[in-house]
């Protein structure tokens, strides 16, 4: 059973992660907000009992079921907006612009500042090329490589086999590794 302190630590370690992630796959900062705060409350309020190891699985779990909702809710709300709309007589249009994300900053004293602004552009795009990936790559290429799950624990969470996590990842390194030498980057 993880004790409180366990819970907060693990919450606090996993929310910037856990923001990427329903960021990158909802392109909406506010409902990536929602989403993590759901996920974590529904965490927090059921599987608190658990021991501190299954968290993590648990959470990107829940994590995913909750991004999935979020599509589900948008399908419908854009059902009903979209028949309610053919009744009113003015037409606003609903503007979704994709945002781009803040690099991270680099942590080595040594670096010269045009260092840090090279390495936080080449962040920006990668950040970019990965939000381009489909969402079953990017969701694959994410929980292996940047929250550093095993296959089989990437397949536990994404509900599928291990065989299809290889193949995800797969197509989403060589897509990026493409869209990167593309724009000029070598890896």
């Amino acid at each position: 059973m993880a004790t409180r302190e366990e819970l907060g630590e693990f919450l606090a370690g996993a929310e910037r992660r856990a923001f990427k992630q329903a960021f990158f796959a909802l392109r909406d900062e506010d409902g990536a907000l929602d989403v993590v705060q759901d996920a974590m409350l529904k965490l927090a309020e059921h599987y608190s009992d658990r021991p501190p190891q299954e968290l993590p699985l648990l959470f990107t779990r829940i994590l995913q079921n909750a991004i999935h909702d979020f599509f589900r809710r948008q399908k419908v709300r854009s059902t009903w907006v979209t028949l309610l709309s053919a009744f009113s007589s003015d037409h606003d249009s609903d503007e979704d612009p994709l945002e781009t994300l803040e690099a991270a900053e680099g942590s080595q004293a040594a670096e010269s500042t045009a260092d840090r602004a090279e390495r936080a552009q080449i962040v920006g795009i990668i950040e970019q090329e990965i939000g381009k990936l489909p969402p079953r790559q990017r969701q694959a290429f994410l929980l292996r490589y940047w929250e550093d799950m095993d296959v089989a624990e990437t397949a536990a969470a994404m509900g599928c086999s291990e065989g299809s996590v290889k193949t995800h990842c797969s197509r989403a390194t060589h897509a990026l590794a493409q869209a990167l030498l593309a724009r000029g980057i070598s890896i």
